[in-house]
């Protein structure tokens, strides 16, 4: 299996109203956190994920979070 890249070791920090979006899982995207289709041709799938409420969200850089999209902290220990 792939590795993807890591774009920062760090969340992004993002402010995110109702809806659908796509959290990128390769780390090439040039829309980070967010998925622009720089996966094609690969086995990476970007992740679709909902959030019901207008709020500030932190989505993983490091793309190693057991929680994806969403921040675990794995980027400390890297």
């Amino acid at each position: 299996m792939a590795e993807p890249v890591i774009p920062q070791k760090a969340p992004y920090g993002v402010d995110l109203k109702p809806g659908e979006y796509y959290w990128c899982t390769c780390g090439k995207s040039a829309k980070q956190p967010f998925c622009d289709g720089a996966h094609k041709g690969s086995e990476f799938a970007p992740k679709k994920f909902e959030v019901t409420k207008e709020d500030k969200y932190y989505l993983c850089g490091c793309k190693a979070t057991a929680n994806a999209p969403f921040c675990d902290g794995k980027h400390k220990s890297m």
